[in-house]
């Protein structure tokens, strides 16, 4: 999808605070939506923020990591309490956390299943998501559909995601 992407993290009493804004073509029209993920000390997400528009809708919610699973804006989600990571499908920001939670030495491969949410859903889903460590800034990455061989920035942040977003 064609847009943009500006993230930040930064360490805050208690954890990391990941906050961003993206704006991007959606099927529903253009798109704008500002994020904010709080997480804890092992880089778990405890809460998410996103505020914007997706087409001519406004959006509006707050994802909870509680001790008894994940909510949607009040709405138990049933059937994700063992997840620990929240990933927004709009923005590839989302990956920094699994990879600074589980952190693999080049080599290592790691099954790290996410609570899933993006532009217009109406509720969280599981993703399974797979990573293998080729080197010093390259991982084997599988997602749903989708494989590629992801490229991160010295930041941690995703640098290039083929065939979907490149950092400029």
């Amino acid at each position: 999808m064609a847009g943009h992407d500006a993230a930040r993290i930064e360490t805050v009493p208690g954890g990391h605070r990941l906050e961003g804004t993206a704006v991007f073509r959606h099927e529903s029209g253009p798109a704008a939506i500002s994020y904010r993920l709080d997480l804890a000390p092992d880089w778990s997400t405890r809460r998410g923020l996103l505020r914007g528009f997706v087409g001519a809708e406004m959006l509006e919610h707050e994802i909870l990591r509680g001790p008894d699973g994940w909510t949607l804006d009040g709405v138990a989600q049933t059937g994700l309490a063992h997840l620990l990571d929240l990933d927004l499908g709009f923005t590839p920001a989302t990956n920094l956390q699994q990879l600074q939670r589980v952190p693999l030495e080049i080599g290592e491969e790691a099954d790290i299943k996410v609570a899933w949410f993006d532009a217009g859903a109406e509720r969280l889903v599981e993703l399974p998501q797979y990573y293998r460590r080729l080197d010093a800034n390259r991982y084997d990455y599988r997602g749903f559909s989708y494989r590629a061989t992801l490229e991160l920035a010295p930041s941690g942040f995703v640098r290039l995601y083929p065939d979907l977003w490149e950092m400029a």
